[in-house]
């Protein structure tokens, strides 16, 4: 993990934060001066110093979350001064990890962690988002047909951000969808997805001449709202927490089983050589 993630994920800076006190020289990792945002670290392996203060990983973690409104970043701070999330979430939650994110115009179940770990294994997985969306325009048979079959665009840049630079990209195919209201003036339904992709769902659409007016998601996995009340935040339930844990030891175990299959073929390979 770079230098300036780590300390911005397992403490109060913000990255831009982090950048600084890096640069300043007062970052250490294993007693040594660095100066380097870019340079990595090992977590549970190297020991890192900011302005003589150990930072360390939690081996506990809390998942809250928050129902974002339209209107702010998914972000610490920003350049030209929008509001962000952390404008108003509580202060005790300045250095949690959003796990993925909402656009500025989007809304809905947005999970933070104080974990690193907990954020990219959330973030990295296959589990399922459901979005209810506004669209201008019909829902056609194309669009059906995408979302069932998926697809791949080599220019995905419409329904993106501006100054993005993505540009190619793999949409899978739809969990589910249910058509709510489909017209000429606009459509409404709900999509079950499993990725989080850089404004996927508004380049899936925009690719079809379809702006998406409206997009709200409802729920990560089996983490829900529960009424909870626009920029208000809550703590997982007690069942949400023990699907959670399920999770990261399911995810912990076919890792391990990745890093021994690997090596074996790694062995196997060695061994074919040599004969």
């Amino acid at each position: 993990m770079r230098l300036n993630k780590y300390i911005a994920h397992h403490s109060s800076y913000s990255r831009r934060e982090a950048d600084k006190v890096i640069q300043d020289g007062y970052v250490r990792i294993n007693g040594e001066i660095q100066d380097n945002p870019a340079t990595q670290v090992q977590e549970g392996t190297d020991i890192v110093y900011v302005s003589g203060k150990q930072v360390t990983p939690r081996d506990k973690y809390t998942v809250i979350v928050y129902n974002k409104p339209k209107g702010e970043l998914v972000t610490k701070t920003d350049p030209r001064g929008r509001k962000t999330i952390y404008d108003t979430l509580d202060k005790k939650y300045k250095h949690f990890i959003p796990i993925g994110r909402l656009d500025f115009a989007s809304e809905g179940v947005l999970l933070l962690t104080d974990a690193s770990k907990v954020a990219t294994a959330l973030m990295e997985s296959d589990l399922q988002r459901v979005y209810k969306i506004k669209i201008k325009g019909e829902i056609t048979p194309d669009m059906e047909d995408a979302m069932l079959k998926g697809m791949i665009l080599d220019d995905a840049s419409a329904g993106g951000h501006s100054h993005s630079k993505v540009t190619r990209m793999e949409f899978k195919p739809f969990i589910g969808y249910q058509i709510q209201k489909n017209a000429p003036n606009y459509s409404t339904l709900k999509v079950a997805i499993s990725e989080g992709k850089n404004r996927e769902l508004r380049r899936f659409f925009a690719h079809f001449g379809a702006e998406v007016s409206d997009l709200k998601r409802l729920s990560f996995a089996e983490i829900e709202l529960n009424n909870l009340p626009t920029g208000k935040s809550r703590f997982l339930t007690r069942s949400e927490y023990s699907a959670l844990y399920k999770f990261l030891k399911d995810e912990k175990k076919t890792e391990k089983k990745k890093q021994i299959k690997a090596l074996q073929e790694e062995n196997e390979s060695e061994d074919y050589a040599i004969n």
